[in-house]
């Protein structure tokens, strides 16, 4: 096989790991909408947490200025997954706001204004970089460091879903699309032989693997509780 082959090859698989990856991402981004609905239902935030939105907004943000020609080159799809995750984020997040209490409200108010000062900086800090290669490495290792925040994020839920012994607040789609995502987006990072994309992507899926194996294992033992007779007749 010859040289120009293998590459025409890495990059029909990097492209399509990488539209996999926006498709899979799309299904992430709206799989709290059941979860909305719910809130907006009960006029009520329940015991959900906004944290995760607002580390995918932060993720997104950065995520797509990194995507761009003026960060990195040939990452172009980075870019659309993220521009479109954004207005998610943001969306979910101002939801979130309107129905929940006011010490958490006000909460999220800081965060989300936090979020939005940090990008702002982030996106005037690097424009005065001149050195291509540096600029890259600095907007590169932001995404990196956001984008693991954003899959350490349901590590609360983890918790609560261990403490509970319930998958209630841990919906499976959105656990099934981050695993997805997560594994697209590694593929194309490795084709594409960029590790500030492959390596908090391999967390990712290694996170989202975990939370699939809870929600597995403890549905099914939602199940068989299920089954019990709620009444034992010792007749």
């Amino acid at each position: 096989m010859s040289l120009f082959a293998a590459f025409s090859i890495c990059k029909v698989a990097k492209d399509a790991a990488g539209v996999a990856g926006n498709v899979f991402a799309f299904g992430l981004f709206v799989s709290p909408i059941p979860t909305f609905r719910r809130i907006i239902r009960n006029g009520s935030t329940e015991m959900f947490s906004g944290l995760p939105y607002i580390y995918s907004l932060l993720n997104c943000l950065i995520c797509m200025w990194y995507g761009t020609p003026l960060i990195s080159a040939d990452n172009l799809l980075v870019t659309t997954v993220n521009s479109i995750g954004a207005v998610f984020q943001f969306v979910y997040t101002i939801i979130f706001l309107m129905y929940a209490e006011k010490a958490k409200k006000v909460r999220m108010v800081g965060l989300l204004l936090a979020v939005l000062g940090m990008f702002a900086i982030v996106l005037v800090g690097s424009l005065q970089i001149d050195d291509v290669i540096m600029r890259r490495f600095f907007v590169g290792f932001l995404s990196c460091a956001s984008l693991i925040s954003m899959f350490a994020s349901p590590l609360f839920i983890i918790k609560l879903v261990i403490q509970t012994k319930s998958v209630e607040f841990m919906p499976f789609y959105l656990s099934l699309s981050t695993f997805l995502m997560s594994t697209s987006f590694l593929l194309y990072g490795l084709f594409n032989d960029d590790a500030f994309i492959y390596v908090p992507n391999g967390i990712g899926t290694i996170l989202g693997m975990i939370q699939l194996i809870l929600y597995f294992y403890f549905e099914s033992k939602s199940r068989e509780s299920s089954r019990e007779p709620l009444i034992v007749s010792y007749a």
